[in-house]
């Protein structure tokens, strides 16, 4: 019988920080099986960071569990950092992290930004990868970012509307650049007024039906600040990715099984970028959730990210 619900709460067995260098400390934990089959779980935004619940994705008798909060997130330091916080750094980190805890190969389990640092990773590091488990595929294109930014208003006008009216009407007519500049501004009370409306737009369109719980995950300020100042980093940048090589390089993920998970009414991340994705990539599993969104919160998409997980112990 498919399992549908996550597995009970868990606490870490060890946690520990990684100075990857003279700037950046990353925070990390493991759980489940010291001796278990290694997995990562990669969070979103970027600058999401991790939370409790995201341990509990995993059968914790079969898999040593690995999580982490990237540069500038979570309860890595300095927090909201964007010096040196590019993909590159990002990919040398799940590397270093990898080694550092003396792991030959694991499995690598991402949604929305976490998907495309694990295809970072994967296509930079196919041999350490025994699988990938992808939900919500964001593939950094110019395409995905200016949807994001203008294309979500038209399933969400009002949630738009009020994102896009924050700002002054002279400068609405670049809403990435004037919300970075308000989001890297030293004054708390500028940067953080910007983060809390930036982050209540992408949580009230990340679900298929209105969930205020998921929506106010979004608003807590710590967690609003990092994932607002840090996504807008990302995307003012393209983050750091040449447009369209996640999916050209996925050629390089031949031999390396994967599971894609995908709401069908997925409006932050449309699942267009993931049936390319599968197309593209030898061995993928593309799974349509008909009656989900973005999160992988969503009954759907959470029941079909636990089963990956446990089929793929088949493989070992």
């Amino acid at each position: 019988m498919t399992r549908k619900t996550l597995y009970p709460e868990i606490e870490p067995y060890e946690t520990g920080r990684l100075a990857v260098d003279g700037l950046h400390t990353l925070y990390w934990e493991q759980c489940g099986s010291p001796t278990g089959v290694p997995v990562v779980f990669l969070h979103g935004g970027p600058g999401a960071g991790a939370t409790a619940t995201h341990r509990r994705f995993f059968d914790p008798r079969h898999y040593r569990v690995v999580i982490f909060d990237q540069r500038g997130a979570g309860r890595s330091t300095p927090a909201g950092e964007l010096t040196d916080n590019t993909t590159g750094h990002l990919v040398a980190d799940v590397e270093a992290l990898r080694r550092h805890l003396d792991i030959e190969r694991w499995f690598a389990f991402g949604g929305s930004w976490g998907a495309s640092l694990a295809l970072a990773y994967a296509e930079a590091y196919p041999e350490r990868c025994r699988g990938l488990v992808l939900r919500g595929v964001f593939l950094c294109r110019a395409a995905e970012i200016e949807w994001f930014m203008t294309g979500m208003r038209q399933i969400f006008p009002e949630a738009w509307r009020d994102f896009a009216e924050y700002l002054p009407a002279a400068e609405r007519g670049d809403l990435l650049a004037n919300y970075y500049r308000r989001l890297t501004d030293e004054d708390a009370e500028v940067h953080q007024a910007a983060a809390q409306v930036w982050s209540r737009y992408e949580g009230a369109c990340s679900t298929l039906k209105p969930n205020p719980e998921i929506a106010s995950s979004f608003s807590e300020p710590k967690v609003a600040l990092s994932l607002a100042r840090i996504e807008a980093h990302y995307f003012i940048n393209k983050c750091f990715i040449e447009d369209g090589a996640l999916l050209a390089n996925a050629e390089r993920l031949d031999g390396v099984p994967g599971v894609i998970v995908h709401g069908r009414y997925d409006v932050v991340c449309p699942m267009l970028s993931a049936d390319e994705l599968a197309a593209a990539w030898p061995g993928a599993e593309l799974h349509v959730v008909p009656d989900a969104g973005h999160s992988a919160m969503e009954p759907g998409i959470r029941a079909k990210l636990i089963d990956a997980m446990e089929r793929f112990k088949k493989l070992d």
